[in-house]
């Protein structure tokens, strides 16, 4: 059984340490990496049906811009390195939806930036990583 890992990412250079932190690990131990970017979004509003079309059609977009200006360079550099790689785009809440998908993927260890994008939001709500520490169900190495 080949060992999994998730990495988050999301264009920062703190995630994109965590990815190269990860690949060395996983070309070592011949492991899998899934690369996961997480759009926040919430499934608590409520909305007309004209409204919803947009939120899909935004959406779809946003699915889009995640591959093309995150994952895809992120994934080509670790399958030029050899890796063994996959990518994921989910919504929702990130912490909560990473440790979604590590368990969905059955990964082993979960590596993340300790700064991401996303700073305002840590200051008034806490890190993604910071929480993920605290609730994700496998081993979360923060990447400095």
């Amino acid at each position: 059984m080949t060992t999994t890992f998730l990495v988050a990412v999301d264009g920062s250079e703190g995630s994109l340490r965590a990815a190269s932190f990860a690949a060395e690990r996983a070309k070592a131990g011949k492991a899998k990496i899934v690369l996961a970017y997480v759009i926040e979004w919430s499934p608590y509003s409520f909305h007309t049906p004209e409204e919803l079309a947009e939120r899909h059609k935004r959406r779809e977009e946003e699915i889009e811009r995640a591959h093309s200006r995150v994952l895809d360079p992120v994934f080509k550099s670790l399958k030029d390195k050899g890796v063994d790689v996959e990518t994921v785009v989910h919504h929702g809440h990130p912490s909560e939806t990473l440790a979604e998908i590590a368990t969905n993927k059955g990964a082993a260890q979960i590596f993340i930036g300790r700064k991401g994008e996303s700073r305002i939001t840590a200051l008034l709500f806490g890190s993604v990583a910071g929480t993920l520490v605290q609730t994700s169900p496998v081993p979360v190495t923060v990447v400095p």
